[in-house]
């Protein structure tokens, strides 16, 4: 199978404000250290891990939110450390869906707006955006929803709506950050079952970032981190190494 996220040997670190700190001697702060990461494309992946072991900046890197400071990652088969800030954002549009912890629905847009939006960034024509914005709905069991505009609709509803959204450019890859966190497990399990079925049918592959149980009993393939470094790449029922 093809290799959609390729991760070589990638580290990241912050600067510290060393004014307040309480070892002035140190002037950064490793996120991440010398992390290797292969993702075939397909796969129903989670990276896992504390508070504060790096898997929301491992995703910021892989969705090109950010740059590594040593290390490079290939997405779909492009070096992201070749590409200008026009070439990131571009790669972004095309190439990856985002759902958040926090939905960031516009809360002026109805649920149909919100879907449409990354499509209209991407110049697509009416008759098509309307097209793929039924589709995208109707694949998370909105379609009825459309019409209204997120504080009218429940958590999962507006959860559902992010993954219509995520999905609807026809991405290579979908990267989600928490997205159960907010939810009941009623709520959660639904997205959960919706994620994987269009994992499974229509091939999409799906990066989480998660310490929720029970987003991780349903993936394929847990990546542990710790302290910024990969601890174990397990298959649900064997090892990876």
């Amino acid at each position: 199978m093809e290799e959609i996220v390729n991760v070589e040997a990638v580290s990241r670190s912050f600067p510290l404000d060393t004014s307040s700190a309480h070892h002035p001697s140190q002037s950064f702060v490793r996120a991440l250290s010398h992390t290797t990461l292969r993702v075939t494309a397909g796969e129903f992946l989670a990276i896992s891990g504390p508070s504060g072991s790096g898997k929301t900046t491992l995703l910021n890197l892989i969705g090109c939110i950010d740059r590594p400071t040593t290390g490079r990652i290939l997405v779909d088969g492009v070096d992201t450390s070749t590409l200008k800030p026009k070439g990131m954002s571009s790669l972004r549009r095309e190439k990856i869906g985002f759902v958040f912890q926090t939905f960031n629905l516009i809360p002026v847009f109805t649920a149909a707006e919100n879907v449409e939006y990354p499509l209209l960034i991407q110049g697509v024509s009416s008759s098509e955006r309307r097209q793929r914005v039924v589709e995208a709905l109707e694949s998370v069991g909105l379609s009825a929803r459309a019409n209204q505009r997120p504080d009218l609709l429940s958590g999962g509803e507006r959860q559902r709506v992010a993954v219509a959204r995520a999905i609807v450019h026809r991405p290579a890859l979908v990267l989600a950050d928490e997205p159960t966190a907010n939810l009941d497990t009623h709520n959660a399990t639904q997205l959960i079952d919706l994620m994987h079925g269009l994992n499974r049918r229509l091939g999409l592959t799906f990066i989480f970032s998660t310490h929720d149980a029970r987003l991780l009993e349903h993936t394929e393939r847990i990546v542990r981190l710790c302290d910024g470094e990969v601890i174990s790449d397990q298959l649900q029922g064997g090892s990876r190494g």
